[in-house]
């Protein structure tokens, strides 16, 4: 059960990453040129390749109870951000993401740009494209080594993010545009009803309580997440209808 549930938040959640980082790339790379974005694209990754190579076995010797009560302490902070806004966009007090209106303005700021070429590099392509693909990536390796270290699985939790990057990168080289039709909003929904769901559960258990069934329990834990936020987006609707009318 937490198998499952672990690669299906590490897929979503790096499938959202990678739409967003997509849109700018794409925007960049046929703007620009290709060269300069794609390099930029190809160091960031191996920088990320760097922290998780670092990362991942120093968390594997920490004791397992430590690390579910810190993991669960940051997810659920890191879980209730992406959830918040999530709700607020589903109520309609948040505008719903837009990946065309995002490519549209990635294109128009790339056009706008000064051209400066360091080391044979078209440095605001080369910059850009790096910038977008670390900071995303580094979302997507936080995910994959807290769950997967507090599963104690992190090839299991890198088997979902790379399904995603893989799927969705191959899509995105063979529409050459942005990922409009993707339910991006809907994902980052889901995304941190898990997050917070995983949040509650291991810092329960690092705590040193025990939940009744065992990892069965993270059904009941999502259905009252679940539940909860869905409440939440009701009662924002009604406010938002209320004070329209005022």
């Amino acid at each position: 059960m937490a198998a499952v549930f672990l690669v299906l938040s590490t897929f979503l959640a790096s499938a959202v990453e990678v739409v967003e980082t997509l849109t700018i790339v794409l925007a960049i790379g046929v703007t620009r040129g290709w060269r300069a974005t794609l390099i930029g694209v190809g160091a960031a990754t191996i920088a990320l390749a760097a922290v998780v190579a670092a990362l991942g076995p120093a968390l594997t010797v920490v004791p397992i109870e430590r690390l579910r009560l810190v993991v669960g302490a940051l997810l659920l902070v890191f879980g209730l951000q992406w959830l918040r806004k999530a709700i607020l966009r589903a109520s309609g007090f948040k505008a719903l993401h837009d990946e065309e209106e995002a490519f549209a303005k990635e294109l128009e700021e790339a056009r706008a740009a000064g051209r400066e070429e360091r080391a044979g590099l078209d440095w605001y392509a080369f910059t850009i494209a790096f910038k977008s693909t670390l900071l995303e990536g580094l979302e997507v390796a936080f995910i994959v080594l807290t769950f997967g270290a507090s599963q104690g699985s992190i090839p299991l939790a890198a088997l979902g993010a790379s399904a995603a990057v893989v799927i969705m990168v191959s899509i995105g080289a063979a529409v050459r545009a942005p990922l409009a039709r993707v339910p991006e909003n809907s994902i980052k929904f889901a995304v941190g009803v898990m997050l917070t769901t995983f949040g509650i559960f291991w810092a329960t258990e690092g705590a040193g309580a025990t939940w009744p069934g065992g990892d069965a329990s993270l059904l009941g834990v999502l259905a009252f997440v679940t539940l909860g936020s869905l409440a939440l987006v009701t009662l924002l609707k009604r406010e938002r209808l209320r004070i329209a009318v005022a």
